[in-house]
């Protein structure tokens, strides 16, 4: 899951996408409206986080524009307000909006991914919950790769891997688009990074009798498949 943060809070900011990065969630973090509506553009995110007080403006109004656009992913795409503003009015606003949920301040962080996982099992939000490939079954829910019942231990890059690779199988993903799916926008991307994580479940997926194949589409990305 990726997950974009509008919050101009920069160290409550930072201790969310260390909490959500252990659920196995990439956070993306933006302080303004301006670098949000850049950021959605690139149509990589599955949920967005919003604060109501932003520096160049109110939160609301993206929500207001996401369901007005011209473009559909965008006018679906779930939005929870985060805020101190906790007041009914505040609230009634928020939902009037668009929002799809509405979280005060301070929140739990494990109510806030309950309220993620409740938006995105709506109808829509997410058109798969299980993928199946081969003799492995990945559960989108709850993260889990499993191979012929057996659960498969994957560290939270490889999960991601596999999972942008099987939405997409029998088709090249290009190193761009697994790059998107795995990393945020601070983190830092050795040259190599990318082929290291591919080769570690590559091997994974053989030793597990998984019937898949990985094939690098050289100067592309790379393309999974069943094993022939």
């Amino acid at each position: 899951m990726r997950i974009l943060l509008v919050e101009d809070e920069v160290e409550m900011a930072g201790a969310l996408a260390s909490a959500l990065q252990r659920h196995d969630i990439v956070l993306d973090h933006v302080t303004s409206l301006a670098e949000a509506r850049e950021a959605l553009a690139g149509d990589v995110h599955h949920a967005v986080l919003v604060d109501r007080r932003l520096p160049d403006g109110e939160g609301l109004d993206l929500v207001r524009g996401l369901r007005s656009g011209e473009r559909e992913a965008l006018r679906h795409l779930p939005v929870i307000v985060l805020t101190a503003r906790g007041d009914i009015e505040d609230r009634i606003a928020g939902l009037d909006a668009g929002a799809d949920d509405y979280v005060p301040k301070p929140f739990a962080v494990e109510e806030l991914l309950a309220r993620l996982r409740a938006i995105l099992r709506r109808p829509g939000a997410v058109s798969q919950r299980s993928l199946r490939i081969g003799h492995l079954t990945f559960d989108t829910e709850h993260r889990e790769a499993n191979v012929g019942g057996a659960r498969l231990d994957l560290p939270r890059r490889e999960l991601l891997v596999l999972e942008t690779l099987l939405r997409r199988a029998g088709r090249t993903v290009m190193r761009a688009v697994l790059e998107e799916a795995v990393y945020g926008y601070s983190d830092e991307i050795q040259s190599n990074a990318l082929d290291a994580h591919v080769s570690r479940l590559r091997r994974k997926l053989t030793e597990a009798g998984a019937g898949l194949e990985i094939h690098n589409v050289r100067g592309v990305g790379y393309l999974l498949r069943p094993a022939t």
